[in-house]
């Protein structure tokens, strides 16, 4: 019969990487330093906001089922929640305007500078 004296080993060592930062001493790695004036965005937006006009309409409706079964605090909480993504999609909606107002002024500005152009080279 064979001796399993080498898993034991293997254990071990498996045990005594980088995966247990409390022995060792890497702990430091997962403070951030909030005096750094860090912005506390996300670096990615979140996924459901580009669903905000669904979730609005969920929130909403779970808010009158919440109503109708007489719980009037979890019908305010929903309706919190739908609050919350309506100003999100008013900000995706004013973003959007202001994108598409400012690329119709690129878009003019490059059209005076070809014009300017084809006015120099026929001069």
């Amino acid at each position: 019969m064979k001796t399993f004296r080498n898993n034991n080993n293997k254990r071990f060592r498996y045990r005594n990487n980088d995966r247990s930062f409390k022995r060792n001493g890497d702990g430091k790695k997962f403070i951030s330093d909030f005096r750094s004036g860090s912005n506390f965005q996300r670096k990615t937006p979140g996924k459901n906001n580009h669903n905000a006009p669904k979730l609005i309409e969920k929130y909403n409706d779970l808010a009158r089922e919440a109503i109708s079964n007489g719980d009037k605090i979890l019908s305010e909480n929903y309706f919190q929640h739908a609050d919350h993504f309506m100003r999100i999609l008013r900000e995706q909606e004013k973003n959007k305007a202001l994108k598409v107002s400012d690329d119709k002024i690129e878009n003019k500005i490059s059209v005076i500078a070809d014009d300017s152009k084809d006015q120099n080279i026929k001069s």
